[in-house]
């Protein structure tokens, strides 16, 4: 059975397993503080590679960042990183074939192949974090658009630029679902600046009135972009995942999507290949891995 080293790049974290072609572990996975400089990742890129690059057949990265459909070059800044970043030669690190796709991506093919969207053919994967990822499973394929960076959940939600995105947009999907936007709900609410997301969950794990209204605000923003996503792709199903989907209520979700779409009826799960599945998704494309 073939091999994957595979390598995952966040802008504070870099992990690093191997994984066979059923999408399971061998060996521990490690953890390393993401360097500052291009040239801190690279030596890091560098010197996990050197240990492993013997022991597997491929090299397979699961990245920050919309990636080309050559899998081998980052198309822009994801500004959570170094600014050099995506000038990353990611070919010249091994002696090895070496993959690179977009996290978000990497995570729906994980979840198509052996988590909560296993044999369904339509598919679509939100990443609720600090911001909002995508991934877009369409007729069994993971789908990249015309250069890559498909997925990109920066669709607008309101024209009134009231709420700047990370992207440079206004009013985006991410800046009304993810954790941030939560935060930014929970202030304009409350009229309390100080207020945390943190603040929000234990009052809403206590029924706090107040806090209910926030949580409840924050979820119907979310079901407002399920609602597009659903009539646009008519997907089977959609699964959430990242640290804010814990929060959310699914069958709520599913229930008032399939209230509003004018496709046929959908469902909205929670992720199921676990808090790895960059780097398992990442594994199972590059060792060609497709049911």
């Amino acid at each position: 059975m073939k091999k994957a080293l595979t390598i995952d790049i966040g802008g504070t974290k870099i992990y690093n397993g191997i994984i066979n072609e059923s999408g399971e572990f061998i060996g521990e996975i490690e953890k390393h503080s993401t360097p500052k400089t291009f040239e801190g990742i690279r030596d890091t890129f560098k010197e996990i590679i050197s240990r492993y690059e013997d022991e597997v057949d491929v090299i397979a990265f699961s990245t920050c960042g919309a990636v080309n459909n050559d899998n081998n070059k980052i198309l822009g800044s994801t500004g959570n990183i170094a600014e050099d970043y995506p000038k990353m030669d990611f070919k010249s690190l091994s002696k090895k074939p070496v993959f690179v796709e977009n996290d978000a991506n990497c995570a729906a093919w994980a979840e198509h192949i052996i988590g909560a969207s296993k044999g369904m053919p339509y598919s679509i994967m939100i990443t609720l974090g600090t911001g909002v990822g995508g991934g877009i499973i369409l007729d069994n394929k993971l789908y990249k658009g015309k250069s890559g960076a498909a997925g990109e959940m920066h669709f607008k939600m309101s024209r009134n630029k009231h709420r700047h995105c990370t992207c440079g947009s206004w009013d985006c999907f991410e800046a009304y679902a993810s954790g941030t936007g939560l935060k930014h709900t929970a202030e304009e609410i409350s009229g309390n600046k100080d207020i945390t997301t943190y603040d929000v969950i234990d009052g809403l794990k206590k029924q706090d009135k107040l806090m209910t209204e926030i949580f409840n605000c924050w979820q119907n923003d979310i079901l407002n972009g399920l609602i597009g996503l659903s009539n646009i792709f008519d997907p089977d199903v959609i699964v959430l995942s990242g640290s804010m989907a814990e929060f959310v209520d699914t069958d709520y979700l599913t229930q008032k999507v399939n209230e509003e779409i004018v496709t046929l009826p959908t469902k909205v799960v929670k992720a199921a290949a676990g808090n790895y599945s960059g780097m398992i998704g990442a594994g199972l494309l590059a060792l060609g891995v497709t049911k």
